[in-house]
């Protein structure tokens, strides 16, 4: 009898256990957000090929395949996939049941569409590689590529671009490009409540979240440009984390009592582009000025100052972790080797080189570099723009002079290089026919040792052709407040943000 009371009483607990309902979500957590929020960020179809939008994309929307705490490809939306042994084509099988915020399930049909629908970065070595898409059934499709292409995945199927991230076909079709991107409707834990321009963005848990239901019930990103306004609403509570926190008020956060500082570090490199290199009137068509400009900076000295030496010094602008990644000897600070480059190139006093044009974000990073060119008389003048409106002038080849550029996009060399050094890349205003040759050729060889090969051999140009100032791999400094029991800063391995929102909690 004891054994069967026993035996009964248990099954009344399974019973009991089963009839009780999941936890509902619940509480707010609020960010202080270091840039102005814009509604191209909603809308994966315009990612372009830097980490920003992911700080959106991660709790609206959903991908085939994306990195994620412990994996760098981790399937999402596709159960599984498979390329053929000739590869030529690659076949997704979609899980079953995902549901878009509208209450539409998604399909085939969405994964087609939003490929075809993207506009983004890489978009045109997509579309040159990929034949065809084919809907093979509504759990189920098929990519068709040209040729051989060893890194369809990693441009596909991870942040260095945002074609494999999925939206509702019927529902786009319905409300068009804008009126989507003022409503938006994914499949990502959080759903769209309201956006206010240069306010705040509220989004609230989406039950119905395939991997698992949030337990933050309502998430609010506030758009805080100023730096010491976004610590004193840590402070004040009316924030729960901070993002880009740097120098002297990093310092302050840590001695905080209550506050945490919570660095990240992205697959962030950041680095002064000399775009008018191209043009033979300009001083920086001669290497040796541009090699004058590297060794200008002192690295070491402006990763304690702003990033408390969390930043790895570099001088590459592919991150040292990167499949195929080459890391080039460290530019020595050396302001007299600068001077004597200045004077053989013809530039013995210096010159004006107009503006620094720079993501406002990192205006002080902006005016240390100015600092440090104007010692030995490259004389330039800081012109902060808010991120969305200076990344859109970058793609759209309106910048010139010295622009400070950077990218915390996930992939590997090659998605790096083609978005930043080959000749059709989003932010290339020129290139080198030897680098472009190496580019074309790692594309299409499939044996890793001879690729890594030639990507290597790139890489190389690069660096002895000065094509860049690298800067840093940037340390990404942020704080939290006492009522975050799991901010996702870190989660992710290369993240820049918090990330998967739906493994957040609150004490």
């Amino acid at each position: 009898m004891k054994h069967l009371s026993a035996a009964v009483l248990l099954i009344l607990l399974l019973v009991a256990a089963a009839a009780t309902p999941a936890l509902a979500a619940e509480g707010q957590l609020t960010w202080a957000v270091h840039i102005s929020l814009a509604p191209t960020w909603f809308d994966p179809a315009e990612t372009p090929g830097i980490v920003t939008p992911f700080m959106m994309l991660y709790a609206l929307h959903d991908a085939v395949a994306k990195p994620m705490p412990g994996k760098t490809m981790a399937s999402s939306l596709a159960e599984s996939w498979k390329a053929s042994p000739d590869g030529l084509t690659y076949e997704f099988v979609l899980r079953s049941g995902v549901k878009f915020h509208n209450g539409e399930t998604m399909t085939a049909d969405d994964v087609k569409f939003s490929f075809d629908r993207y506009r983004g970065a890489a978009n045109k070595i997509l579309k040159d590689k990929v034949r065809a898409v084919q809907v093979v059934d509504p759990l189920r499709v098929r990519f068709v590529l040209k040729e051989p292409w060893p890194d369809f995945l990693t441009f596909y199927a991870s942040p260095a671009t945002g074609a494999g991230w999925i939206v509702p076909k019927k529902y786009v079709e319905s409300v068009g490009d804008e009126g989507f991107k003022k409503a938006p409707v994914g499949a990502g834990p959080y759903r769209f409540v309201s956006f206010t321009p240069g306010v705040e963005l509220v989004m609230e848990a989406f039950d119905g979240y395939w991997r698992k239901a949030p337990s933050v019930k309502r998430l609010v990103f506030k758009s805080v440009p100023e730096e010491s306004t976004r610590l004193a609403m840590l402070k004040r509570g009316e924030a729960d984390i901070a993002y880009s926190i740097r120098g002297a008020l990093a310092e302050e956060l840590q001695r905080t009592p209550g506050l945490t500082l919570k660095p990240t570090i992205p697959h962030g490199v950041q680095w002064v582009n000399f775009v008018d290199q191209w043009d033979p009137k300009s001083p920086w068509a001669d290497r040796r000025v541009r090699q004058a400009a590297n060794h200008t900076l002192d690295r070491n000295a402006l990763n304690q100052a702003e990033t408390l030496g969390f930043s790895r010094i570099t001088a590459s602008i592919v991150p040292h972790i990167f499949e195929f990644a080459w890391q080039p000897p460290l530019w020595s600070h050396d302001p007299a080797k600068a001077k004597k480059l200045l004077a053989e190139a013809g530039y013995p006093n210096g010159f004006n080189a107009g503006d620094y044009t720079v993501d406002s974000s990192y205006a002080s990073v902006g005016e240390a570099i100015v600092n440090y060119l104007g010692a030995v008389g490259i004389i330039a003048k800081v012109r902060p723009l808010e991120r969305a409106a200076f990344f859109t002038q970058y793609r759209e080849k309106k910048l010139h002079n010295l622009v400070q550029s950077g990218s915390g996009a996930a992939g590997n060399a090659a998605t790096r290089i083609e978005a930043f050094v080959s000749a059709e890349g989003l932010y290339t205003y020129g290139s080198y026919p030897d680098i472009e040759g190496l580019f074309r050729e790692q594309a299409v060889e499939r044996d890793p040792r001879r690729r890594e090969a030639t990507l290597v051999k790139l890489q190389q140009l690069v660096h002895d052709k000065a094509v860049f100032a690298p800067i840093w791999e940037l340390g990404f400094l942020n704080g939290a407040g006492p009522r975050v029991a799991e901010s996702g800063l870190g989660l992710i391995a290369g993240h820049a943000y918090s990330a998967p929102y739906e493994d957040l909690r609150l004490k």
